[in-house]
């Protein structure tokens, strides 16, 4: 093969491949009702977890009390599972049996 025939189809420009970023799934952080937590701790975990206002946290709250479950929050799934294993820990060492999960979010 001669060398103009290797060449052949080499334009010698640089082409950038787009690289197509996905972004990461979202997860929701659920509180979920309970008989024995108190209102207002659940109002309390949601304003030092969640950086809820005092109104928002009463919101959320109430929504736990009447739907069965109410969604504190959607991040990633790093940021949502750290959430809910503070708030678990939080809620043992205060007695409380307040249960939280996360689930993918829909957004």
């Amino acid at each position: 093969m001669s060398a103009d025939h290797e060449e052949e189809g080499k334009s010698g420009i640089a082409v950038a491949r787009k690289v197509k970023v996905e972004r990461p799934r979202l997860w929701q952080v659920l509180l979920h009702n309970d008989d024995y937590t108190t209102m207002e701790f659940v109002v309390h975990v949601l304003q030092r977890y969640f950086a809820k206002t005092r109104h928002e946290a009463q919101a959320i709250m109430l929504e736990v009390h009447t739907r069965g479950f109410g969604v504190c929050g959607i991040y990633t799934y790093e940021v949502a599972e750290s959430k809910k294993e503070k708030v678990m820990r939080y809620a043992r060492e205060n007695g409380h049996p307040l249960k939280c999960s996360i689930e993918p979010s829909e957004d």
